[in-house]
């Protein structure tokens, strides 16, 4: 059974991460460990350490997942309460400079593309790189993590409905609208943090 969200964090709490730390990620294929280097990419890292705080990851959708013509990747980041998302939506955090390749099993933050063709505007929304997808390196997505255990699940994550989700919907309507028009799609269930140092 997907669990609901207990989140209530406000953003942006801006509270510097530990250096290291690792995460398990409940999903319903099975259970991922993440593990996380602040200086591999420290805003983003700060911001994934203030979600995970605030419970903001319970009950997220993988709601793009493409797999076709070639892995690429596994999305997710928006609360299944737009109460919650929308406290978010427009917390941007500064780029990081990319220090690790989004390579398989590399997790990054997802962002828009500026006019200049490098990113800009990084939320809440993450994913998981399925393949070598370098060709984003040069436009500024700078991984932060590194799924060390449970990547075959991440595998199995449901993929038939790819760019169908809208995303505005999710963020305006929320999980209702998953559940109603895309009943497969696979849930980050909990993302609890393990231990840091």
């Amino acid at each position: 059974a997907v669990v609901s969200t207990q989140s209530t964090g406000t953003a942006p709490n801006a509270q510097q991460a530990p250096s290291h730390f690792t995460v398990t990620f409940a999903t319903t294929k099975g259970n991922l460990t993440l593990n996380v280097t602040r200086e591999w990419s420290p805003f983003g890292v700060d911001r994934f350490y203030d979600l995970l705080q605030s419970g903001y990851f319970n009950d997220n959708a993988f709601f793009r997942v493409i797999d076709k013509p070639h892995p690429f990747v596994a999305q997710f980041g928006i609360n299944g309460e737009p109460s919650v998302s929308k406290k978010w939506e427009n917390a941007d955090i500064p780029n990081d400079p990319v220090v690790q390749s989004n390579l398989r099993g590399f997790v990054s933050f997802a962002a828009e593309e500026s006019q200049n063709g490098t990113t800009c505007c990084r939320t809440t929304q993450l994913f998981i790189n399925y393949g070598n997808n370098s060709f984003l390196d040069p436009m500024g997505f700078s991984p932060f993590a590194y799924v060390t255990e449970g990547m075959e699940y991440a595998d199995q994550f449901f993929a038939g409905y790819g760019e169908e989700p809208d995303q505005q919907k999710i963020y305006t309507i929320g999980n209702n609208y998953l559940k109603k028009n895309f009943p497969k799609l696979d849930y980050l269930l909990t993302a609890v943090i393990n231990s840091e140092n």
